[in-house]
This record gives C-alpha cells, sequence and structure tokens, in this order.
C-alpha cells in the first residue's frame, strides 16, 4: 500500500505539472466568458441579449467587449433571475439560460433568512466542479505529506445522495447531487459510502457515521466545521477516547468552507493529539469559485478557467444601500480592474445558466496577481441601523479576540439590531461551554469592535447606544437550526438575524427559558 501511495504522489506531481493554467487572470476570464456566450448564443437568454453581437467584440483587443456585455445585461439578484427565467426550468422547459433541460437544482442553507433557493446546476457545472476538485488535490503534493496519507480513506460530511424527484427535476444539497457523480477512481477512498450517504435523518447519519467509524481508516476529512465537530465529540464520547487521532491516527488534513474557520480552531483543536493541515475552499451551491492553493496561504485563489467568469461591486454606498439591496446606479468592474484591501460584491456568470448574478458574497483581493482573495461577509449580514457598518469581517475578528482574551472556545455566534428607545442596539448571542462573565465580555467585544470599526466608534457615542452579549450553550444554535428544518449538510448559522428570523430565534429562547 505504501508503494501505491508513493504512485499516488508522483502521479499527482506529474498532472500538476501538466495542467498549470497559462496566461494573465483577464486573459484566462476572457476567453472563458467568449464561451460561455458561444454555448448559451442560441438560448432564449442569448437571444433576447445579443449574445452574438456581443461575441463580435472578442476579436478586438481591450475591454470593448465587456463594456458592451455590461451594457446588453442587467444585473440579476435571485428574485430577479429565478422569476424572470429560472422559474421556466422547474418547469421542465429547455434552452432558457443554458442549453438543454435542467435536471438538478441545488438548495441553497437560505443563510439570509428565507426560504431555500433553487439554484441550477447543469452537467457542465457539474463537470467544472470535479475538474476544480481534481485541481484541488493536485495541489496536495506542495504539502510535506507521507506517501501513506494518499492512500486513506477521505470522509465528505455533506447533504444527502437520495434526492427529491418531483417528476421534471432533483433537488438537494449541492454536495448530495455531486457525491453522486463521484469519479471511479475516487469512490475507493471515499467515506462513508453511498449507503450512510443516502440517509436524509441527519441525526441518524451522524450515528451511523459514527458506528463505522472503527472500520476506516481515515486521512482528509471534508466539510462545515460545526458540524464535522460535532461528529468527532460523538465518536469520542462513544468509544471513550481522549482524541479523535486515538481512532483515526492518520488524520492529516481538514477540508472546511462555507464559514470564517478561526472562532471554531481553538474548540475543534481541543478534539486532536496533533495539528491538522487546514485547506479552505469557496465552493457554493452556484459553483466551485476558489481554494487555497499551497501552504500558508491565507487566502483561495479564485479559479479562472473552469465555467465561471467573476465581475465585482465595490461594496460601498454608491453601490449598496443601508439593508444591502443593490442601487439602480450600481456598477461592475472587471477583474484586471480591481483593487487589493477593497471589499467587492461577487457578481458571477456560470456555465449553470446563471448571468451577472449576484451571489451575496463579499470578497477582498489579497494577491491581486495570483488572484487571491478572502471572503468577508455577506452583502446581507451586516448591520448599519445607524452607519456603524459592522462587517461579518469585524464581528469574526472581534469573536476571535474574545477568545484569545478570556481563553474560551465560541462554537457560534450570531448579532441582532434592536430599537432601543427611538435610538439602536446591538444584542449579541454567543455560543460556549466555557464559564465567563457576561458583563466582562460586552465591554471587551465593545473595545475589540472599536478598534477595528471606526465608523463603529463614531455611533456608539451618538446612535448605537447599547451592546449587550448573551452566553447560551452551543447546543442551542443546533436546536434551532433543527427547529428551522437547517440541521446538517452546508446549513450555517446566519452571523446576522434579521426580520423574521430574529423574531424566530428570540421566541425560540424565551420559549425554551434559555435566556433566563
Amino acid at each position: 500500500m505504501a508503494i501505491l501511495g508513493t504512485l499516488l504522489k508522483k502521479g499527482i506531481r506529474l498532472r500538476e505539472s501538466l495542467e498549470q493554467e497559462y496566461g494573465s487572470p483577464e486573459a484566462l476570464q476572457k476567453n472563458e466568458l467568449k464561451k460561455l456566450l458561444i454555448f448559451a448564443s442560441k438560448t432564449a437568454f442569448g437571444k433576447k441579449y445579443a449574445f452574438k453581437q456581443i461575441l463580435t467584440e472578442f476579436k478586438k483587443p481591450g475591454q470593448d467587449y465587456y463594456q458592451l456585455y455590461k451594457q446588453h445585461i442587467p444585473i440579476h439578484d435571485y428574485e430577479k433571475m429565478y422569476m424572470s427565467w429560472w422559474h421556466l426550468l422547474r418547469e421542465g422547459v429547455p434552452n432558457v439560460t443554458w442549453p438543454g433541460k435542467v435536471r438538478y437544482f441545488a438548495l441553497s442553507s437560505g443563510t439570509s433568512g428565507g426560504p431555500s433557493k433553487y439554484i441550477p446546476v447543469t452537467k457542465r457545472m457539474v463537470k467544472a466542479i470535479r475538474k476544480t476538485g481534481v485541481r484541488q488535490i493536485l495541489t496536495l503534493s506542495k504539502y510535506d505529506l507521507p506517501d501513506a496519507i494518499f492512500n486513506k480513506g477521505i470522509l465528505m460530511l455533506g447533504g444527502s445522495t437520495d434526492l427529491d424527484f418531483n417528476g421534471t427535476y432533483f433537488s438537494g444539497d449541492l454536495s448530495g447531487i455531486t457525491a453522486k457523480r463521484l469519479p471511479i477512481w475516487f469512490q475507493r477512498f471515499y467515506k462513508p459510502g453511498f449507503s450512510i450517504a443516502r440517509n436524509r435523518n441527519w441525526g441518524e447519519k451522524l450515528d451511523q457515521i459514527v458506528e463505522n467509524a472503527p472500520k476506516w481508516d481515515i486521512g482528509i476529512i471534508v466539510g462545515v466545521p460545526a458540524w464535522l465537530q460535532i461528529l468527532m465529540e460523538k465518536i469520542i464520547e462513544r468509544y471513550q477516547l481522549n482524541h479523535i487521532h486515538d481512532m483515526w491516527p492518520n488524520l492529516t488534513i481538514f477540508v472546511h468552507g462555507g464559514v470564517f474557520f478561526e472562532p471554531y480552531k481553538k474548540g475543534f483543536e481541543k478534539l486532536l493529539k496533533h495539528p491538522l493541515i487546514y485547506i479552505e475552499t469557496y465552493l457554493a451551491s452556484e459553483g466551485f469559485m476558489a481554494y487555497q492553493a499551497g501552504p500558508g496561504k491565507k487566502a483561495m485563489r479564485l479559479v479562472l478557467a473552469h465555467g465561471i467568469f467573476y465581475e465585482f461591486m465595490p461594496f460601498d454606498r454608491e453601490n449598496f444601500d443601508e439593508n444591502g439591496e443593490m442601487k439602480d446606479s450600481c456598477t461592475a468592474i472587471s477583474i484586471n480592474e480591481v483593487e487589493e484591501g477593497v471589499d467587492y460584491a461577487l457578481l458571477i456568470s456560470t456555465c449553470a445558466g446563471a448571468w451577472r448574478y449576484l451571489i451575496g458574497d463579499v470578497v477582498r483581493f489579497v494577491s491581486k496577481e495570483e488572484s487571491e482573495i478572502v471572503i468577508t461577509g455577506r452583502t446581507k449580514h451586516f448591520l448599519s441601523l445607524c452607519g456603524e457598518h459592522l462587517s461579518v469581517d469585524n464581528m469574526n475578528k472581534a469573536i476571535q479576540a474574545v477568545e484569545e482574551a478570556f481563553d474560551i472556545s465560541i462554537s457560534e455566534f450570531t448579532v441582532l439590531g434592536v430599537p432601543h428607545g427611538t435610538l439602536f442596539a446591538h444584542n449579541w448571542y454567543i455560543g460556549t461551554d466555557d464559564t465567563v462573565i457576561e458583563e466582562e465580555v460586552t465591554a471587551f467585544l465593545d473595545r475589540a469592535l472599536k478598534e477595528l470599526n471606526d465608523d463603529y466608534a463614531t455611533e456608539r457615542n451618538h446612535a448605537l447606544k447599547e451592546i449587550s452579549a448573551k452566553m447560551i450553550s452551543s447546543k442551542v444554535f443546533y436546536d434551532w437550526m433543527r427547529s428551522e428544518g437547517k440541521e446538517g449538510g452546508q446549513n450555517k448559522f446566519p452571523r446576522v438575524l434579521k426580520g423574521p428570523k430574529a423574531d424566530s430565534w428570540r421566541d425560540y429562547l424565551e420559549q425554551n427559558r434559555y435566556l433566563a
């Protein structure tokens, strides 16, 4: 088996050397947009917005092609894209925004507080995701890993592969859709296996994994940090272990995405005997957009040549209102125009038939040359009741500072903006099972936020009159998600709760006396 591991490792290095992307980010993206327009030129969307006319500009040097693309095609959020076009896909209408019929829809996790969204997943998108996944595997050759790790099991904790079918299309988590189409060579490494992966009952699925855990030799785990932590805690409790490495001594790599990992890291590492290699990915329901390209990286490299064309809209008052809604006058730029250190709302056009689509994530370039980004938040997951402009990035860093200052583990947190007389307040709910004095955490958190955000500091002297922090058991967050039908898989707890979801959270806490 060690020889097989060595051969696999050498093979990965060879493939990596053959599959390097050549060309500038601008050239790669220009070519990608051209391919998308060619494929979709005969669709209803392509005909309405004159894709063939736009394609004539690609022969010319410069940015004329992009300027014409922006002039012809409006920017879409989910509601606009769905009501105008995607609802037809669910009715089985072919050639709407992408050639042919769409047979699969990924249900988003609904972290913005609304109902699940139906995101089309085409055969070409599944192929693009697979290619990007292989490319990420190729980056493992850059790490100093033992040969044997390349022959260990890979535990992927995702949604059910037993998809819903209504006679026209299948729907479910993207992880469930893609897991059903794993390449044959990968299936021998894949855990928990297709039988367990089909289970729709999240609690039962975790129990099945716990029962089978001693049979597997896991080297890599993949999934959302919170749910993997819960699984490891269950395994450790069930078999009376000190650490998860007592069960899986070869566990070396954790591939994660979807949330900022640092707040989870302290509690996560209590379950380990030795450190893991953490590799971040940016895999959304709309596509596989970025991944950590090597050791020591604190950012992810955008995928520029696998079915996605990106645009970037400065996340500022010129383009967005106080509720995170796009203004009519909003404008976007291409990848060659971006600047490092600036927050951008991400627009994508994809081989699944999304066109100039506002995905809802906010990113920041840390290296324009390497096309490396970090995710700093969501367009709707921020608080600006009175001009404080508190971003998810600010929140994550402040919570991390609280963990370090008080030596506690924080698994989850969320923030609500509420009225305070005629002015405003922020109510924080922090998930920890460690003992700490709430008043001290509140004061420290407030100071940290003032240091991180000048607007917040200013408004604390004016309209933002109060901040409170309530410490609640981490279990409460996951129990509420279960009550909302958002347990497991790709579901993440919203960092900011607004509207009906905020009301539901408060009612849940009061009814169950968690605030007593």
